[in-house]
């Protein structure tokens, strides 16, 4: 009875750690990134980087996630995935140090780290979540995916106080988001002793085959990974300038962009659970994909600050529950965690390359045009492909 007892509390206080843990990786994922957008201005000034390259700097990660993605489950076959994970976690903090260094150079070099670590937990999380939690998968997925849409607008709403009003500058600013990063690294060294000795469970959520690359739905979800992350990385890069040329100070574009991400968190949250419980998710794809153009539209035709305001919302509500919705498709379309780790893989990969392409081109958009008016027509045109993509991974087929 004693050992029952036991065995009971074990199961269930590793499951508790678990959760926390993923939580903890989720929040990792975002603020790295989301925080650089309200001080690129005070970035550029100070490295002395033009609106493309600073573009660049916003994609580069991007460009990692498309490299690395494919490897993970490789690197979490050989050392399992929670050594994984703290080996992504471990080279998010080196870069988020290396970054703080006032140069070109360091801060391009930190940010390949920082792609590094975003991308091992990018892609574990999904398969991690299908095989540990096969019955919970959407509230799973909506428990991460809404724990990062909230760190992720707390990161763009208080780096420009951080870094003016607490006088920590844009390096002391960015440097904070450390701290996520040893919180999870210290879970995760707990959690790969307490199941250490399970590794049939580990090799669970590794692929088994490369079956998905020849699938036209995994093509179609990889292109709406892609564009909906095209259409985030976007908003967090050039969202703060677009607000400033319609008149706003740099400080409320940034609470702008974070009030963005606070109206996306119901999205969040919900769109997984309501993905779960229907066969297909056209409906959804469609009904998210409208929101992000009437959204960007606004921000084209509008002028007034209620009207910017209402379309942030509408783009809040879009990206916060499409990116969601891509992860759902990937537990969604497969059958087991080893084809869910493999399809994560494979969508990541092909998805972030889109994804990638998306802050260089619109700075240089805005560098060639000196407006911000072609840009906006380009992102409307990439929401009604996000529909389209959409609405074709929202069938009820499997890969």
């Amino acid at each position: 009875m004693e050992l029952l007892k036991s065995n009971i509390y074990s199961k269930s206080t590793y499951t508790i750690w678990l959760v926390i843990g993923i939580v903890l990786v989720a929040f990792n994922l975002r603020p790295a990134i989301t925080s650089v957008g309200p001080l690129m201005g005070m970035i550029q000034k100070d490295v002395g980087l033009a609106h493309w390259s600073a573009g660049l700097l916003m994609s580069l990660p991007l460009i990692v996630f498309a490299v690395m993605s494919p490897l993970v489950p490789k690197l979490a076959n050989r050392i399992t995935n929670e050594m994984a994970l703290i080996a992504g976690l471990t080279s998010l903090l080196v870069g988020i140090v290396i970054r703080s260094i006032p140069m070109a150079f360091f801060l391009f070099t930190g940010t390949l780290f920082i792609g590094v670590g975003i991308a091992i937990g990018n892609v574990l999380l999904p398969a991690i979540a299908k095989d540990k939690f096969p019955e919970q998968f959407g509230l799973m997925t909506s428990v991460y995916s809404t724990s990062m849409g909230l760190i992720a607008s707390l990161a763009s709403g208080v780096s420009f106080p951080l870094a003016e009003g607490m006088h920590l500058g844009w390096k002391g600013a960015l440097n904070v988001w450390g701290i996520p990063a040893v919180s999870a690294i210290l879970v995760w060294a707990f959690l790969s002793k307490f199941n250490q000795g399970n590794q049939k469970e580990i090799k669970k959520v590794t692929p088994s085959s490369n079956q998905v690359w020849r699938s036209p739905l995994a093509w179609q979800i990889a292109i709406f990974m892609g564009f909906q992350s095209f259409l985030f990385y976007v908003t967090i890069s050039w969202l703060p300038e677009i607000l400033h040329s319609h008149g706003m100070s740099m400080e409320t574009a940034g609470w702008l962009l974070s009030f963005s991400q606070i109206v996306g968190l119901p999205a969040s949250f919900f769109i997984p659970v309501l993905a779960g419980r229907y066969r297909s998710q056209k409906w959804i794809s469609f009904m998210l994909s409208m929101c992000s153009v009437i959204g960007y539209g606004g921000l084209l035709l509008g002028s007034s600050y209620p009207i910017l305001i209402v379309s942030i919302m509408f783009i809040g509500i879009a990206l916060g529950g499409t990116f969601p919705l891509a992860l759902s498709y990937i537990g969604l379309r497969s059958r087991s965690a080893s084809q869910a780790a493999d399809l994560s893989g494979m969508t990541q990969s092909t998805g972030y390359i889109l994804a990638a392409v998306g802050p260089l081109f619109i700075g240089f958009l805005y560098d060639y045009t000196h407006m911000w008016t072609i840009p906006l027509i380009t992102l409307i045109l990439i929401s009604v492909v996000v529909m389209l993509f959409g609405m074709l991974s929202g069938r009820d087929q499997y890969v």
